[in-house]
């Protein structure tokens, strides 16, 4: 028969010889024999209720209730083992679920945080259509304030980002409801002044510039097309609106 001393049994079970010891001392593992000099020597059945003893301790029984357990006359090794399996198992699922609900958690954060890209800037357009919208933009307004506009967004979060697409579809909703109200109605340029604050994320438009913006409105087939998808005629009704929040606030404001 094999035997093992405690420094064997020891560094094969990853456990302390002090550990070893405690067991012993309480009466919860004695070693199957003893050398002339004193030293404790285990055998296959010591080892195997170690097994069982680490096996209770990882699932946080207390060592009195583990020997209880073992010195039970009806106790079956194999039932229990077959119980500590079962047990674990769940532990797994469990730890399972929790590390796909921390990656999920993760890519969250780092969707919400993390800067746009190019591509993002332009979300939902072709690419030639998009690349086509910068080279126009660029002729109206200027290289240097494009740039300056897509470097604003950049800094952007994307939680950021989608916040910002929000706002701009609630005031044009809201703008859609009002159709067939005056230019200089109380709400409506309350809606108009949103609209202003959710521009200067892009780019601040003095009343001139905001004057043409709202001419772009409706010259500009793809622009009319957006706005009158809400609501036919409602580039005509922004353009009305913004020219005149252009001349009655903005032009106050120079």
């Amino acid at each position: 028969m094999a035997a093992y001393t405690v420094h064997q049994v020891a560094e094969m079970a990853g456990v302390s010889v002090r550990t070893l010891h405690h067991y012993d001392h309480i009466g919860l593992l004695k070693p199957a024999a003893r050398t002339a000099a004193g030293y404790r020597l285990y055998g296959q059945d010591e080892l195997l209720r170690l097994q069982q003893i680490l096996l209770f301790r990882e699932l946080d029984v207390p060592l009195a209730t583990v020997r209880n357990i073992l010195d039970d006359p009806g106790f079956d090794p194999v039932a229990a083992l077959e119980a500590h399996r079962r047990t674990l198992e769940g532990q797994v699922a469990r730890l399972r679920r929790l590390l796909q609900t921390i990656d999920r958690t993760i890519q969250r954060i780092k969707e919400d945080t993390m800067a746009l890209t190019d591509d993002e800037l332009y979300e939902g357009l072709p690419k030639e259509k998009a690349e086509r919208w910068r080279r126009e933009a660029r002729e109206l307004y200027g290289a240097s304030a494009v740039e300056e506009s897509e470097q604003r967004v950049r800094k952007l979060s994307k939680a950021e980002w989608n916040t910002l697409k929000d706002e701009g579809d609630a005031v044009t909703r809201g703008m859609a409801a009002l159709m067939g109200r005056e230019p200089g109605d109380p709400e409506v340029q309350a809606l108009v002044a949103r609209h202003y604050a959710w521009l200067e994320h892009f780019w601040h438009a003095d009343a001139e510039a905001y004057r043409g913006l709202a001419r772009l409105y409706v010259e500009n087939d793809e622009f009319r097309a957006t706005y009158d998808s809400y609501r036919p005629g409602l580039a005509e009704f922004m353009e009305a609106a913004m020219h005149y929040y252009a001349d009655h606030t903005l032009s106050a404001e120079e």
